[in-house]
């Protein structure tokens, strides 16, 4: 199999690990980046002979064309904003293409390729990363493991280990995508009908085992990509939101409301500067913290069995940090679940042409079994009688 990767930042990296580490038919792997220097680390770091890294623009068409011309599969680890054009890109160079995703609107333009990559005999998958991601594959698992769903609610967060002020968080991901979440729509479905709510509202709480006890969870927008469209008619209710320690969400929404996340210029002392730009320069300075990182991922589905009764489905991962090979907890739940889709497409497990949604294209089963290989612990159980999260 031979895959092309492009960008080799924390995601990518742990994609590259995958790919190399936990896939044997792995022929070839070529990772394309802009910086040098994060390709040289990449390198050295896997010292694998099956590695070939290329420094690149992704908006170079002829680049892209030439290398993923050579490749079965595709994977983007790069900024979303890049996605759709590169989406494009593979169906033009018959390659198969995923990537982590984020942001609906683009995500919206990739499915607007599907006819052309069904004629191209190629597969587009967006938001294969964590949230979305994972979350989706394993909600419409336990969703449609029911004779009738009522709701499904998704919980998941990337957190430090041991949280420190000011906001008991620490930089696991892009701050321009976290930034995104905090402040565009989350989509869900209600009544049985889709529709949007605002961001960091419906504040809820929840509890994990210890250490983390009690923690809190809000709206947060790109969750659930496409599984709104998919269980509509199917459930009656649906929604994702992030788990953050108590207190983070009203601290961000005060910081939101005084504008700081906005990206409409404003004139100061010396010219004019975008203050979502300052504040995500604020963040990477002040919250690119030490110390281990967590997931936790909590995934429900209220409904009935095909005895008539009632139940909750349950998985919850608890994730951390491989100190040993210096990959954490996020980067092995966003980069893993991609390396293990990428593999399914090049192993011909996914067969579907055109752009698909993942969750139902992405066997569940499979996909929990290949993060058991991983080590990652993925409890599934069931409780009598619907309750909430």
């Amino acid at each position: 199999m031979k895959y092309l990767l492009l960008g080799a930042g924390l995601q990518g990296t742990a994609i590259a690990w995958d790919l190399l580490r936990n896939a044997p038919d792995t022929a070839a792997l070529v990772v394309c980046d802009g910086n040098a220097g994060a390709l040289d680390a990449l390198a050295s770091r896997l010292d694998d002979d099956r590695l070939r890294t290329v420094r690149g623009d992704v908006t170079d068409g002829e680049l892209m064309h030439r290398l993923m011309s050579d490749a079965s599969v595709t994977v983007s680890a790069v900024n979303y904003w890049y996605n759709a054009d590169l989406a494009a890109a593979a169906v033009a160079a018959r390659s198969h293409f995923l990537d982590l995703g984020g942001n609906n609107d683009i995500v919206a333009r990739e499915f607007a390729l599907c006819d052309q990559a069904a004629a191209a005999g190629v597969t587009i998958i967006p938001d294969c990363g964590l949230a979305p991601g994972l979350a989706g594959i394993l909600g419409y698992h336990l969703a449609t493991g029911l004779a009738r769903c009522e709701s499904v609610h998704l919980r998941v967060g990337g957190l430090p280990a041991a949280p420190r002020p000011p906001l008991n968080y620490k930089i696991v991901f892009s701050v321009q995508g976290l930034i995104n979440e905090y402040i565009e729509p989350a989509v869900v479905i209600r009544d049985g009908e889709i529709r949007t709510v605002p961001s960091l509202t419906e504040l809820e709480t929840l509890r994990f085992p210890a250490p983390f006890g009690e923690l809190e969870a809000f709206q947060t927008s790109g969750g659930t990509s496409t599984l709104p469209q998919t269980l509509l008619g199917r459930v009656r209710n649906l929604d994702y939101k992030t788990i953050r320690y108590p207190g983070h969400c009203e601290r961000i929404r005060l910081l939101r409301d005084l504008g700081l996340c906005d990206s409409d210029p404003v004139r100061v002392p010396g010219g004019e500067v975008a203050p979502r730009d300052v504040l995500a320069s604020l963040l990477e300075k002040h919250l690119r913290l030490p110390g281990t990182d967590v997931v936790l991922l909590l995934a429900s589905a209220v409904g009935w069995d095909r005895d008539g009764r009632g139940v909750t489905r349950r998985i919850r991962i608890i994730d951390h940090e491989d100190t040993e090979h210096g990959i954490t907890a996020m980067m092995r739940m966003t980069g893993f679940p991609a390396a293990i889709i990428a593999r399914m497409l090049a192993a011909g497990v996914i067969t579907a042409r055109g752009t698909c949604r993942q969750e139902e294209v992405v066997p569940a089963p499979e996909m929990i079994a290949a993060l058991s290989d991983r080590g990652v612990p993925v409890e599934d159980w069931t409780e009598q009688e619907p309750q909430g999260v």
